[in-house]
């Protein structure tokens, strides 16, 4: 196991303040490029990121040329993300031979994956940061550092797990705005990264989301979105056992004009008094994504999604009864290894039956790490594309016939 890392508050605003000293002295703020590939937490993160930045005293810009600190926050969730992040990368070699003291920095999932790491020190070598996502508060301590030294700075050890509040966020323009609720993941969906490179769930307190969602809307913020890589399991280890519909309605309560969104939800965890607690409050948007992955039993129990395709559909009958008109939309991977045709059938089945106003579909990608990457399949990618072709297909017809 990795060394744990604490964070300490005073450390990190003693290091931001050197570098706000160090680029108070420049003629002109050192420019910072933010970019930002995969889920809506990784946006949230980005957020903070720049707000550090900020409070650091740099300013930003959307021009890699023109850029004195890159810095890339990356996704691991499927191969093709991972695979244009390390092109875009690659890419970069350019810039820093255009402006030698730029430094391109690396943050994110795909950075707490050894293996991806391993690749950057081995092949990127114009790469001088890299850190995962449990080093994300201590960011001014490893920038400075990278700033410093002449070796490159690599944090890519556990953390220690807490929840640090407090931290700088330098959001978009009203009326959007995300507000996270709670970190990781304890699911270990068969095929999914996500509990090994963001860590076990973890949930801030009802008191502080509240602060800080009362803010927004004092500052204009409108459509609110509160994140959690499932929402649903939020308050797990909270003194009182606080849930999510709790939270949501104490959300709904507070004084204002706004509305509020959530994602993502688990099937495994939804629950009628959520679909009735959003049928209560008019402030909560009439959409739910509720990922259902598959529509076949012996996938979904291979898959490890603790739920069955009966209790799926049940739980899609009660939201719309309790909401009637409900925007809902949802996941599907197909190719999962070993699909039958009858498994891919029944997924077919079941799209049909619920009729989603809208799927984000994904072919299978094999993770490492996860215990579907190690089976064995008997699948070809032919026919693996050729069912997404179907679905597709089978989803166009639906969202024609609305």
């Amino acid at each position: 196991m990795s060394e744990c890392k604490r964070y300490d508050e005073a450390s990190q605003r003693a290091y931001t303040a050197r570098l706000r000293a160090w680029t108070g002295g420049a003629e002109t703020p050192p420019l910072a490029f933010v970019d930002t590939y995969g889920c809506q937490q990784n946006e949230a993160d980005s957020e903070t990121l720049r707000g550090m930045l900020a409070e650091m005293g740099y300013a930003f810009t959307d021009d890699e040329y023109a850029a004195d600190l890159i810095l890339i926050n990356t996704c691991a969730v499927r191969e093709h993300a991972e695979m244009r992040v390390l092109g875009n990368v690659g890419a970069l070699v350019h810039t820093k031979k255009a402006k030698p003291g730029q430094l391109i920095a690396l943050c994110g999932c795909m950075m707490q994956e050894p293996e991806a790491v391993e690749k950057v020190k081995q092949s990127y070598r114009h790469v001088g940061l890299v850190f995962g996502p449990h080093a994300l508060p201590r960011f001014p301590q490893l920038l400075y550092e990278a700033l410093e030294k002449t070796g490159r700075v690599f944090d890519v050890d556990e953390g220690d797990n807490r929840i640090v509040e407090g931290l700088p966020v330098r959001r978009g323009e009203p009326p959007r705005a995300w507000v996270s609720v709670m970190y990781g993941c304890d699911n270990f969906c068969s095929y999914c990264i996500v509990p090994y490179v963001r860590g076990r769930e973890r949930s801030r307190t009802p008191e502080n989301i509240l602060r800080e969602t009362a803010a927004l809307v004092a500052d204009g913020y409108t459509e609110l979105t509160l994140l959690g890589q499932n929402v649903n399991s939020y308050g797990k280890g909270l003194p009182g056992s606080p849930d999510f519909a709790g939270l949501l309605d104490a959300v709904c309560a507070l004084p204002g004009d706004f509305t509020v969104g959530f994602m993502t939800s688990h099937p495994k965890d939804a629950t009628p008094r959520l679909f009735d607690t959003m049928a209560k409050n008019p402030k909560v948007r009439r959409h739910l994504h509720l990922p259902f992955q598959s529509g076949s039993d012996r996938v979904l129990a291979a898959m490890n999604r603790g739920y069955t395709r009966a209790a799926y559909l049940g739980l899609i009958d009660r939201a719309r009864a309790a909401m009637p008109g409900l925007n809902l939309t949802s996941d599907v991977i197909v190719g999962y290894p070993n699909e039958t045709e009858e498994d891919f059938e029944a997924t077919l089945a079941l799209i049909r039956r619920i009729r989603f106003d809208n799927l984000f579909t994904f072919i299978y990608s094999k993770r490492p790490g996860t215990p579907a990457a190690a089976l064995s399949d008997s699948v070809s990618d032919a026919t693996k594309r050729e069912r997404m072709a179907r679905l597709l297909a089978a989803q166009k017809e639906i969202r024609a016939g609305r």
